[in-house]
């Protein structure tokens, strides 16, 4: 079987993810894609890093003449004291997904929030001042809580230990003394307290695979209909979460467009160049496959 095989070279400019583990990321695949679609001479490689070696894996990518890496889990809040600086968004948010690896030194950013807002416009929801209720309070809550704050919306953060969340908005508040931030226990009787609201978002892994009958929203609770349910978990296609707010005829998206927006302001920040975006989502889709 013939298969075109890029012709990696001297001159190849590398990017790439560290994660650990790291074999199931679809980013080697979108990035790869977006290259090839327009013709530049880059690569795109994962990189499994323990979090015991983090320091000096970033020192080793930066001499080695690395344009650029992603991180993932869990990663993002260790480089914060890794670089030498940090762009507002990453600072804000206390977690950084992107590093761009420059003479000056080694620039630390998050497009988790702005990958996120586009993901949700693209699915047709404007955010601006609605009232949302956000499940979980980990690194992903982190983003996607800073990026509704940033555009007026009203921020309900439940999550199972109260403390993280109250943690996780004590420090947005720092940053945007405006926003509009409460906290409260992930249960359902707290959940149902709150309704109704515009925006329900799961920042939690329930329903990924392969645990794919759970969720964070509680069996015995309708979902509300007027809603807009987007859940950052991309596998599989259609999570229990999903199904519960398409069954009683709510909007519903998954992280799949979260996932190629935050890649693609990666993407343009280290090569200069807008990226297709439409490629790059169907090489997702492409490896996701039948899942």
């Amino acid at each position: 079987m013939n298969r075109s095989i890029p012709r990696i070279m001297g001159h190849t400019q590398v990017a790439g993810v560290i994660g650990w583990p790291i074999a199931h990321s679809l980013s080697p695949a979108m990035h790869n894609a977006a290259f090839a679609a327009l013709g530049l001479d880059w690569c795109y490689v994962p990189f499994a890093v323990p979090p015991e070696r983090l320091p000096e894996a970033v020192r080793g990518l930066q001499a080695l003449g690395v344009r650029g890496v992603n991180a993932t889990v869990p990663h993002k809040e260790a480089l914060l004291p890794l670089v030498n600086a940090l762009t507002p968004e990453a600072e804000a948010i206390g977690a950084v997904n992107t590093l761009l690896f420059r003479a000056e030194g080694i620039l630390g950013h998050n497009t988790d929030a702005a990958g996120f807002l586009r993901a949700l416009h693209e699915a047709g929801f404007d955010p601006s001042g609605c009232t949302a209720l956000v499940l979980g309070a980990g690194g992903a809550a982190r983003s996607v809580t800073y990026a509704l704050a940033t555009v007026g919306a009203r921020v309900i953060l439940l999550n199972r230990t109260v403390e993280r969340a109250e943690a996780l908005a004590s420090a947005l508040r720092e940053r945007l003394p405006k926003a509009a931030l409460s906290t409260g226990p992930l249960t359902p009787e707290e959940i149902e307290r709150h309704l109704p609201v515009d925006l329900i978002v799961n920042a939690t892994t329930l329903g990924m695979w392969p645990q794919v009958e759970t969720s964070p929203w509680p069996a015995r609770l309708p979902f509300p209909k007027s809603a807009f349910c987007y859940d950052l978990v991309y596998t599989p296609r259609e999570t229990h979460f999903m199904h519960q707010a398409r069954s009683v005829g709510a909007q519903a998206a998954s992280g799949l467009g979260m996932l190629v927006h935050q890649g693609a302001e990666s993407f343009a920040l280290w090569t200069g160049i807008q990226p297709p975006v439409e490629v790059m989502r169907a090489a997702c889709e492409q490896a996701l496959g039948g899942m």
